[in-house]
């Protein structure tokens, strides 16, 4: 049997891949400049002149996470439709696992994130943890991801 082409969609993952990686980096720079303005530290909005600096960042790294979440369940999507529509069968290497893991972690460090306030101090951790926890997942989804590009190559 013929099939398409799958390579438009597999430029689509890279680039959503490429896009997730530079989001983690501004969340945690973001998250990192939240820390500071919380604990009192002198922060200078050089661009930015707002009264409200823990609130602006919050804002930044709401909208930023949002974006990576949905970057990540894109990449689940092209993930599961590009490996039957091209195999017929999931499961053909460790980067199934590898990104099922890190669609995990995510989804938990956001779930983690709408419940941060001051009652819940174990929401704080929780969520610096998974996001601490998925630098590996990163990295073990972009190193399995390679091997799996090799093999669509031309």
């Amino acid at each position: 049997m013929h099939l398409p082409s799958f390579l438009w969609l597999w430029k689509i993952a890279a680039w959503s891949m490429g896009l997730s990686i530079v989001a983690y980096l501004f969340l945690a720079v973001t998250g990192f400049w939240m820390w500071r303005v919380r604990n009192g530290e002198d922060v200078r909005d050089f661009w930015l002149g707002h009264w409200d600096r823990l609130g602006m960042w919050r804002s930044l790294h709401y909208t930023i996470g949002i974006s990576m979440v949905s970057l990540v369940l894109l990449l689940l999507a092209i993930g599961i439709v590009g490996t039957l529509g091209h195999f017929g069968s999931l499961g053909h290497s460790s980067h199934l696992w590898a990104g099922l893991a890190v669609v995990g972690l995510v989804l938990i460090s956001a779930l983690s994130a709408t419940q941060i306030n001051s009652q819940r101090p174990w929401a704080r951790t929780l969520h610096i943890t998974v996001n601490i926890i998925l630098f590996f997942g990163f990295s073990w989804v972009s190193l399995t991801g390679w091997s799996v590009v090799q093999k669509y190559l031309p």
